[in-house]
């Protein structure tokens, strides 16, 4: 049989199977004069999804072209999916993603994650010895009246470090930081539709401020408060900032070598598969804002107290990626 009298003598079919999957998916489906009742849709469901399978099957032996074949397959793994899934409650659900399989897509792409933490931290060392050799290299990336605020904000006499004198309170700076950091986190990742180029660029960029910055304060004397500051957040921040460029790098390569699918069903699957990656990406932002608004700012703890922190939220970050969700992998 030739493709078009397939798809003609079984579109309705895809049609109204598609129509279903909408209506059990809808939490709460209404039921309608015009539409059929959820009860006949589950009860007539698994024969419409042998169905599918059924022509899917076909249109793989009969080499139809791969756009039907990708529709078929994407019906059949709609369908699957309403079959076979199970009501988690929603904290199970978190629990599970963030056991499972936050760390098992991690690792699954970690040709990804290992480029874009090159390509965040080889930079910052580049710069972080340049500023060493020449400090007035600081300037090439900040003007020097965005130096002297940043010198402001480590001072020790401050009540409250890493912050401009007069700031708001904690909680409205958790709100800012959640801001700030989310921004960053995101720009680098939808910087990848653009052939990877936009999360090569922010990737760099910020490795190359990180470098400067850290670098400078450090020559400069501010080592007792810059240090202990970033020390409890670092961990979230910036390891959630090299996943946000890792999942930009698969945007970009889908892009770049979309293989048998057209370029924008590759960076469409690329995506799919990082969602994972961002879901956890944007609550490591959030838990550094966190850290940084109630905890990295303030000065009573001892510095050897909250570098103890730091050193710890970094070991136990390499446990998390590295054991768990293994059975996921």
């Amino acid at each position: 049989m030739r493709q078009e009298a397939f798809e003609s003598r079984h579109a309705a079919t895809w049609a109204t199977f598609e129509t279903w999957i909408d209506a059990l998916s809808t939490p709460r489906f209404a039921q309608r004069s015009e539409h059929e009742s959820r009860e006949t849709i589950s009860k007539n469901f698994p024969a419409m999804y042998r169905q599918v399978c059924h022509h899917l099957a076909l249109a793989r032996t009969r080499r139809y072209s791969i756009a039907l074949q990708q529709r078929l397959n994407q019906l059949a793994l709609d369908g699957h999916q309403h079959m076979y899934r199970t009501r988690t409650p929603f904290l199970t659900s978190i629990g599970l993603f963030l056991a499972r399989d936050f760390p098992a897509t991690f690792r699954k792409e970690w040709r990804f994650m290992l480029a874009s933490t090159l390509l965040f931290y080889l930079p910052a060392l580049v710069m972080a010895l340049a500023v060493v050799l020449l400090p007035e290299t600081i300037y090439s990336l900040l003007d020097p009246g965005s130096v002297s605020r940043m010198e402001e904000m480590y001072d020790p006499a401050n009540e409250a470090i890493g912050r401009e004198r007069g700031s708001d309170s904690d909680f409205q700076m958790f709100g800012f930081y959640i801001y700030n950091n989310i921004s960053i986190g995101f720009r680098t990742f939808a910087g990848g539709l653009l052939f990877g180029l936009g999360s090569l660029f922010f990737l760099i960029f910020n490795g190359l401020y990180f470098g400067a910055v850290s670098t400078h304060l450090t020559v400069a004397g501010f080592t007792e408060t810059f240090w202990p500051f970033v020390s409890g957040h670092s961990s979230f921040e910036l390891t959630a900032i090299t996943i946000f460029g890792g999942v930009g790098l698969m945007l970009g390569y889908g892009a770049l070598a979309p293989g048998r699918m057209t370029r924008w069903q590759s960076i469409r699957s690329r995506a799919q598969s990082g969602l994972p990656l961002i879901y956890g990406g944007t609550l490591m932002l959030v838990a550094a804002a966190f850290v940084e608004a109630f905890w990295s700012s303030t000065v009573w703890p001892p510095a050897s107290f909250k570098y103890s922190v730091g050193a710890f939220l970094w070991v136990l970050h390499g446990l998390y990626f590295f054991l768990l969700g293994r059975n996921e992998s």
